[in-house]
């Protein structure tokens, strides 16, 4: 089982040194990878409901500090040197995607090979509003977007024609140190879990049980396998609230047990007396599990 963070870029690690701290004392503790969460901007007084909390509200309030994840993580990748950078996730539609797969490919070139991407299809419509992107179109945009970045990650001459992005022969340097960058589908519908099916290098929902996760991952795998990929191929990956604490290993058991292969801890469990608090996780939990 590998262990990662997720809300990594909020509360105390939006700040310079606090921030280098924590990624560092994570890697020590064993655990694999940092996600980030993003907003770009947050209308006051927005009305979408937030799909993860029944007020219907993020947590923290609309004026949270949300640093942008790419530059967060690349902050950090030059003071780490073994832990995954990852988004967790970043908004695709709402960016150009030949832009967005020269800074990925960057980030992963300079970290030696340690980016993640995990995408979402945003939930905000003021937000889309904000930045000028139709939100209705944002499913879509997604398929598009990612097709076209892994063309430009893998192709010498880089050549796609879809319904929002083309282009023919184009050249982009830094190419992703493993050819690619891992691709994971953010959200908890079926919608999501059909898109990882289809294209996804893994599936990271955003909430569920057992049951739910569980019949989640098995439209994934179907979706794999109507689809000619190997469903096997896709990594799972879920919140691991109930992985704290004396049941800590029975939850991450459970959770293997059901598919499972990476557990994110909310970084808010960490906010206090943060090295110490990541290295007893690592004694108690991480060290116990590999």
């Amino acid at each position: 089982m590998k262990f990662a963070i997720a809300f990594a870029n909020t509360g105390p690690f939006t700040q310079p040194g606090p921030a280098i701290e924590f990624a560092q004392a994570a890697e020590a503790a064993g655990f694999e990878s940092l996600w980030t969460v993003e907003h770009v901007v947050v209308p006051s007084g927005y009305a979408s409901p937030y799909p993860y909390d029944a007020s219907g509200k993020m947590p923290g309030g609309e004026d949270f500090p949300i640093p942008d994840p790419l530059i967060w993580l690349t902050y950090l990748a030059s003071a780490t040197s073994t832990i995954n950078l990852a988004t967790g996730i970043l908004i695709l539609p709402q960016r150009n995607p030949v832009v967005l797969a020269k800074e990925v490919a960057t980030l992963d070139h300079l970290s030696g090979g340690r980016v993640h991407l995990g995408i979402g299809v945003g939930w905000m419509k003021e937000e889309f509003d904000a930045i000028g992107v139709p939100f209705d179109e944002r499913g879509r945009r997604t398929d598009d977007h990612v097709a076209a970045m892994r063309a430009l990650w893998s192709q010498e001459k880089a050549t796609h024609h879809g319904e929002f992005t083309q282009f023919d022969e184009c050249i982009s340097r830094p190419q992703p140190v493993r050819g690619s960058v891992p691709i994971h589908i953010g959200g908890h519908t079926d919608i999501a879990a059909r898109r990882a099916g289809r294209l996804g290098d893994g599936f990271f929902p955003g909430r569920g049980t057992h049951e739910e996760l569980s019949r989640s991952f098995d439209i994934v795998r179907n979706e794999a396998k109507e689809h000619g990929r190997d469903p096997d191929a896709i990594e799972m990956t879920t919140g691991g609230n109930g992985a704290v604490g004396g049941r800590a290993l029975d939850e991450v058991k459970a959770l293997a047990d059901i598919g499972v292969s990476r557990v994110i801890l909310p970084a808010f469990l960490f906010y206090r007396d943060t090295a110490a608090a990541l290295a007893r996780y690592g004694e108690d939990v991480i060290s116990k599990t590999s």
